[in-house]
Parts: C-alpha cells; structure tokens; sequence
C-alpha cells in the first residue's frame, strides 16, 4: 500500500532542544531548595545489623534524614515485594538505605558519613539457575506474604512465572525427521539515556509538586500516592525536557524519597544522579537471559513443534517485571506457524539490579537466541535461511503460535524487501557476510485522553496527559488535529506533561502513546469540527454536510475561493459556545488465541492486537585475528501500519538500529563473585556512537490496520530494536562456522569462538 508522505513540519519543542533554552530537571531552581543525597547499601545481600542516622540529623546545613522508619510500612510493585527504603534486608548493592537533604552536596556527603551503618552478609546469588537449586536460600525469605496479583505464578526464588501450551508438543518433536536444540545466554544491559535521572519536590500546604525526569508521571503521580499515603489531587507530577529514556525512566521510584524529604525539611529538595548513580541504582536494567529452544522439522522443512524455556535475571526486586515471562516466552516461540508448541519461562530473584522495561523488554534477547537458531535448522536440512523463514514465518490469514488468525499483515513483505535492499546472495568478500533476522512486537492498545480548544484568534491549544521522552510521537499530534480541522500543525500548541493539567494517559512507554493519544486527540478534533462546521454553515447560508475545512477557512464544497477563516468562526464562538473539544479514543479489543492453553500465569498477552513485524539484513565484516566485527550497512522493513510521520518513524528505525547493534556486540552489565557491577560508567560501558553507525535503508510495509492507530498506524518505537542483534549473530555465524552462544558477541567471544573445534 502506497501513503503519500506526510507534510514537513516544526515540532512544538524542537527551538527549545536545538538552542539549549529548553530547562530539564537538573536545571530547575528553587528559592531555599536543599540538595539530596542517598546512602546506598554498597552490599549485595545482607541483614542490617545497625542503623544510626542521630549524628548525621546533627551535621550542620543537614535539613533531614530520612530511613524506611520515617515513611509508611507499604510494599511496592508488580509483586508488592519493595520498601520505600530497605526493610532491613540489603538485596542488592544500589538499595536506598538512607536519604538526606541540606544545604548543599559537601553537608549532605558530611551527613552519610556520619550515618553507622552496620551489617551481617548473606550467601550472595549470583546466577539465575544456581537461585533455582533446592539448597539455595531465598532472596526474600517472605516471597509469599507479598501481594501480587491473582495471575502471577510464583514459588520461591522465582518471582513470576508464565507457561504456553498448544497442541500435543512431545508428539510433534517425536514424530519430526529432524529435532535440533540450542542454548544461549544473554547478559544484563542498560538503557543508558543520556540525561541522567532528576526529581525536585516542593510542598505548598499538604500538597506536594514533584519535578520528574520520568516516562509515566501518572504512575509515577500514583506510585507516591501508594507510598507516602497521600489523596491523588494532592500530588502534582511536572516533566520539564526529558532527556530520553527508552524504558530506563518509566515507573516509580525516587519521586516519594524526595517529597518525603521535602516534606521532613519544609523546603524544596533536588536530586540529580551522578552517571555512577544512574548505572547502579535505578530498578531499570535490561534483564539478562537464558533461552533453550527445540524444534522438530519435516521432510519439507516446516516446523512440527517447538519447546522453548526461558529464565530471566529478575534482580533482586519486581519493578514493573512480573509479566515479562510471558513476553519472553512469545519471543522465545515467534512469529511461526506452528500447531503445537510449549513454552515456560521464569523471572527468577537474584543479588543484581532489578530489571525492568528497557526498549522492547525480552524482545531483543529472545529474539537473538530464536533467529539463530531458525538458522540453525535451516542449515541442518540444507536450506536457504531466507526460503526457510518464508515458508514458516506467518502471513495474512494464518494461524500462529498461540492459535491467534492474523489479519492482513505485512511480514513477507518485510522479508522479501529487506533481502531484496541488502547484499544477500551476492559474491561478497571472504571477511563479510549478510545475515537475516525477523521479529515481531506487540501492540498495547490502552486508555487515554487529549482536550482541544481553539481561541478567537484561530489558534488550537492541545491539552493532552501524554508524555513525549524525545520519540516525536506527542509532537505528532498537532499534524493529525490539524488534518481534521484543515488547519497547519504549527497552529497549535502543546500543553503537556503535568498530571494536573491533562486527563490520564499511561505514558511514554510500551510504544503506545500515538496509538492511544492520537486517537483520543482525533476524537476531540472531530468534535470541534462538527461545531466549525455548524457556524459556517450558519454564515455561509448552507448544509453542515456541505461544508468543507481546508487551509485554514471553512467553505461550500467546490468553493474554495469563498467561505469564511477558522479565526473568524473561532471569534463568533467565543461569544457564546467557545470551542472546545475532548477525546478519550475508546482502545480496541485485544483478539482471542482461542487454541492455546496458557497453563499458569496468564498476563493477558496470548493474542496481540496490531502486532508488528520487522525484517533485518545486515552486513558486517570480521577481522578474524581479533574477532572484532564491523557493521558495514543495515536493511530494514516495517509492518507498522500506515506511517503518519515519515521522519519521525524513520528516526525511530535509526535509533532502534543503532541501539540492537550495541546490544549486539558491545553492551553488557558485568557483574563480579560478590554480584556487585565492575563497569558503572560510560568509560566501562561501551555505548555505540554516532562513528559506529552504519548506513541504513528502511522500507515500511504501509499495511492499513483498522481500528489501531490514527489513519490505519501501529506504534513503531520499539520494533526496530528487536532483530537486529539477531541479524548481526546470523552473519557472524556465516564466518565463524557457527553461532556466537553469548550476548553481547564481543571482539572475544567472537575470537573464542573462532578457536573451538568446528569452527
């Protein structure tokens, strides 16, 4: 399907972000506003023997001091298994033991090292299937007088588990001519946004507004309400500039510490991360993962069955993590059809850093192990791993995994033209090589809300609760209230990001906010329209139904030379019913699986409404002395939907790209015996940069999706993510002999490889 490409246009925030004028957390300023400090436990387990913070109330310029004795006794979190503060247990190495607010950083540092803080260490668990042994003590020793919801499976060091059942599986592979296995494991990542998190706290009477560098400031808004026990219209969240976030700054967390101290001080309160800080301390990391996958094959190269187990590095908290299991096991079974499948997969408790959503959560490691392996069974019957994946890859009209039928979707469009861009079957040199990936992203179709007034002089104002962390996507929506209402996207302000202002929207996370906001924002277009039209019509001497909207005026259909302008209307309305219009954007329904049985933990996630597809080629060369590999040029082809803003999604592809090559070969959280991290900073972290970008091409399917997005759309930020470390691992393999079973695929770990037998 063809789309005209959509109008050029100046995102509302765009002078503010490219001049520098634009004021982000850290730079927000207060009369009489103390400085924040956290005393971190330093330990990766242990019970807290001693905890004196008297001398430290004493320091001069030291406001408060805060420890989990000062705030309400509540738990937290898709598994209600946190404290605002530890509860005197230390689980792993960045827990808040203690806050303090003063005068400036040396009298808060002077205050922490007056603290004494005493501890007893416990046996460290370091490793997700060690947790698992019999013998193993638990991380949480009360895991089951913890609150969860009713469909979270959980026992002992597993925090939540998910199982997936279709068909008779162990009759599949019994019966299949060929059955491979494969095992890989992927480390922990991080999300790594270049602004480093902020909060500043002020309270007014028993009110209280917060400062956040957040994603979610309506959870957020929520999280402190839960907490600091306080009534929804007493708590304020106000994002200024976010300086991106990619899953990294979604939940809640640090915004209770400080109104909680702001509170304890009578005067506004500032945190701003050290880079040290933002590595160890959020409960955000990508989750480190092993995935085992089997499958059976034909004579004729379809797949008779799949068995996938998957164990993922919960950390030592839930955070927003309790139904990543059933995410992960989708990926670990993929976008295939196959009529019997079992897939299990476990969030297991450990000393690390809890985990939680980071840029398509599970989707990238998942789909590395599951893509590497389909090239694994197409080598194994001599068959091309392009021809293999279109003969078993879904298309319009087939049945999946779960038993889920699929619409018309564009998956082998992907394939075909990604393949098709890219150097795949052509005599390349000996050190380079094309691999192929495919992948797929589901859609969260969810609640929101968007206002829009249009003043007397002809100007909109867009008042909306979505949050925009750099995506573009709440910049987007001016262009599509201007298409209903014939106006330029430069009309209209943006009134954002305060929980006070705007109606509710989840925020900017599971790549949602377009989708829903930009339907709720249509919605309150077409309902000023209806009024536009209704008082030109009036003017005009004519039918509502005849009247047309279009640059800026209003006028007969067939006329557009007369009429009347928007601003004219606008100035006749604000004498009596101004304009004004709301939306809510009623989310679609998520469709039914009907032929799956998910045994235990059933997140609601078997059936995917407005599923995305993404196909990935990807050249690279390798140096085989040194096993460095070098990403010359990436392919890509998205099934997202019509595409409403060309250079935004495509920005989305880049960014995503970019991102999968890092988790590819350079990204990983190394952990030491004590499970403590050994490279908490950008030195240590080896981030791609924009001299690491290869050129991409990027072609999008435009299959119109009805009742998802605006206009026939389907989210696209996080789908980029997802097959690219997957397509890097099939053209290394290409060179090496064979797969790279560790993530990311490092200069050494490519060069180990290379030196084992068979390779």
């Amino acid at each position: 399907m063809v789309i005209a490409e959509s109008p050029r246009f100046m995102r509302a925030d765009g002078p503010d972000k490219v001049t520098g004028s634009g004021r982000y957390t850290a730079d927000l300023t207060l009369t009489g506003m103390l400085t924040a400090k956290f005393l971190y436990a330093g330990v990766s387990h242990a019970r807290i023997t001693k905890l004196d913070v008297t001398a430290a109330r004493h320091v001069p310029g030291v406001f408060a001091v805060l420890t989990q004795a000062d705030v309400p006794d509540i738990r937290y979190g898709s598994v209600a298994d946190r404290t605002l503060f530890s509860d005197g247990v230390i689980r792993f190495e960045g827990e808040v033991v203690a806050a303090v607010a003063a005068i400036d950083t040396k009298s808060a540092q002077a205050a922490l090292d007056a603290i004494v803080f005493e501890y007893e260490e416990l046996p460290v668990i370091n490793d997700v299937e060690a947790a698992l042994e019999p013998d193993t003590p638990l991380v949480h020793e009360n895991w089951a007088t913890y609150d969860a919801d009713d469909d979270v499976s959980r026992q002992a060091n597993v925090a939540s588990f998910t199982s997936i059942t279709r068909g008779d599986v162990d009759a599949a592979l019994a019966g299949a001519d060929r059955v491979i296995s494969s095992r890989y494991v992927a480390d922990a990542s991080h999300a790594v946004p270049i602004e480093p998190r902020g909060v500043v706290a002020q309270w007014e009477g028993d009110r209280v507004t917060i400062w956040s560098s957040t994603q979610v400031p309506f959870q957020a808004r929520d999280g402190v309400c839960e907490v600091l026990e306080l009534p929804t219209n007493r708590v304020r969240i106000i994002v200024p500039h976010l300086g991106g976030g990619f899953g990294g700054k979604c939940g809640f967390h640090y915004e209770a510490h400080i109104a909680a101290l702001a509170r304890a001080s009578r005067r506004p309160v500032r945190l701003v991360f050290s880079r040290e800080e933002e590595f160890l301390a959020p409960d955000r990391r990508r989750e480190g993962m092993i995935i085992e996958v089997t499958s059976g094959l034909n004579a004729d190269g379809t797949i008779a069955g799949r068995r996938s187990r998957v164990l993922l590095d919960n950390g030592a908290y839930s955070s927003d993590a309790a139904f990543f299991p059933h995410m992960a096991a989708m990926h670990a079974l993929g976008p295939y059809k196959i009529d019997h499948v079992h897939a299990e997969a476990s969030s297991v408790y450990t000393n690390h850093q809890p985990s939680g959503s980071v840029r398509a959560p599970t989707a990238p490691q998942a789909c590395w192990a599951l893509e590497s392996h389909t090239d694994e069974l197409a080598k194994a019957i001599g068959m091309d791993p392009v021809a293999f994946r279109q003969l078993n890859a879904v298309d319009t009209g087939a049945t999946g995994v779960t038993g889920q039928v699929y619409d018309e979707i564009g998956l082998q469009e992907c394939i075909r033209e990604a393949v098709a861009a890219s150097a795949y079957g052509d005599e390349l040199a000996d050190d380079e090589a094309v691999g192929v990936a495919i992948g797929w992203w589901p859609t969260f179709p969810g609640a929101s809300g968007a206002y829009i007034k249009v003043d007397s002089d002809g100007k909109g104002v867009i008042i909306t609760g979505a949050q925009e962390c750099g995506t573009g996507a709440v910049m987007t929506l001016p262009y599509l209230a201007a298409a209903e209402l014939g106006m330029a996207p430069e009309d209209f302000e943006l009134v954002y990001q305060d929980t006070s202002v705007g109606p509710y929207d989840v925020g900017a996370t599971g790549s949602q906010t377009l989708l829903n906001n930009g339907r709720a924002t249509v919605e309150a277009a077409r309902q000023i329209a209806v009024q536009l039209k209704q008082l030109a019509a009036e003017k005009l001497e004519a039918s509502p139904d005849d009247i047309v909207l279009n640059g800026g005026k209003a006028f007969v259909a067939g006329s557009p030379d007369s009429g009347v302008t928007i601003a004219e209307l606008a100035a006749i309305a604000a004498d009596g019913e101004m304009l004004l219009g709301r939306g809510s954007g009623a989310p679609p329904e998520t469709p039914e699986a009907p032929n799956t049985v998910s045994c235990v933990g059933d997140q609601g996630m078997n059936g995917w409404a407005g599923p995305q597809f993404s196909c990935h080629a990807v050249r690279i060369r390798l140096d085989r002395d040194t096993g460095v590999v070098r990403v010359l040029e990436v392919n890509t082809a998205h099934d997202s939907g019509v595409i409403i803003n060309q250079i935004g999604a495509s920005g989305q592809v880049e960014g995503g790209v970019l991102m999968g090559i890092g988790q590819a070969l350079t990204e990983r959280t190394v952990y030491g015996a004590d499970a403590k991290q050994m490279n908490a900073g950008l030195l240590e972290y080896k981030l791609q940069t924009m001299a690491d970008a290869p050129p991409i091409s990027i072609h999008f399917a435009e299959v119109y999706t009805p009742d998802m997005g605006p206009n026939g759309s389907k989210p696209i930020a996080e789908a980029p993510n997802v097959a690219t470390a997957a397509a890097i691992s099939n053209a290394i393999a290409k060179l090496v002999g064979k797969p790279v079973r560790l993530l990311p695929m490092t200069a050494e770990r490519v060069w180990e490889t290379l030196q084992e037998d068979g390779a």
